[in-house]
């Protein structure tokens, strides 16, 4: 039977020299047999200020840990990376950088939540973690899932991001097998973190909250723009290659 890794990192920042300083993973090998791990790690490189904002974990809270290759989970993901199980992320592409970073070589089949979302709800404005916790209203449930785990639930936590993640993926999955009758949902999502999205608006800009086809035929230099001097996300990138032909 397939096991399903959910995991987020939380590190020293976002740039090429930043490494893993937290990890929060669910192992799901069935609906009863779930494995937990919330483990800090130290690391050489400085936490930056602005990760510090964000997941309020400073230098002296990581001082004494082991460092990343030691941690349970990092032996854990390691003994089961093979084709037939699934490693899954919410924009698994930085967390899956961060792990290469430590050495690992991905076996696994890869499911990214935040691909799928935009796939499966295309009509959402988002497709961030926190927001599609409170529009699907996943918050609801998430007290009592955690209780059955036994899992502190904190806010920009590994761990506790890893749970929201969990019941979003139940909610995927719902949403796969509406949309694709009779096709493995997990198989599908696969397929589908493969698949670039054709975005509908721009989330950002001057053009914020505008059909991105209106804009190509009213302003086709600002897309041509956005496309040469922003750092785009693969989905934006193949939206406005797609219009620029």
């Amino acid at each position: 039977m397939a096991a399903y890794v959910l995991f987020d990192t939380e590190t020293t920042g976002n740039q090429e020299q930043d490494r893993i300083i937290q990890v929060g993973a669910l192992i799901v090998h069935s609906k009863n047999n779930i494995e937990v791990f919330d483990e800090l790690c130290s690391t050489s490189v400085p936490i930056s200020t602005e990760a510090m904002e964000v997941h309020n974990i400073t230098p002296d809270v990581i001082e004494n840990q082991p460092t990343y290759a030691e941690t349970a989970f990092a032996k854990k993901v390691e003994e089961l990376n093979k084709k037939e199980n699934y490693l899954i992320a919410h924009n698994i592409g930085f967390d899956l950088g961060m792990l290469e970073k430590e050495g690992f070589k991905n076996n696994y089949t890869l499911i990214d939540t935040v691909r799928c979302a935009k796939h499966l709800l295309p009509e959402s404005p988002y497709h961030r973690l926190q927001y599609l916790r409170y529009s699907l209203e996943l918050y609801k449930t998430e007290l009592a899932e955690a209780h059955q785990l036994g899992i502190t639930i904190k806010a920009h936590d590994a761990i506790g991001d890893v749970l929201v993640m969990k019941l979003l993926l139940s909610k995927l999955v719902q949403l796969t097998q509406e949309s694709f009758p009779g096709i493995n949902p997990m198989q599908k999502m696969a397929e589908l973190t493969q698949t670039p999205v054709m975005m509908k608006t721009f989330k950002f800009g001057k053009y914020k909250g505008r059909e991105i086809e209106e804009i190509s035929h009213e302003d086709i230099g600002y897309i041509k723009w956005m496309r040469n001097n922003l750092d785009l996300d693969e989905d934006m990138t193949y939206t406005l290659d797609s219009y620029l032909g």
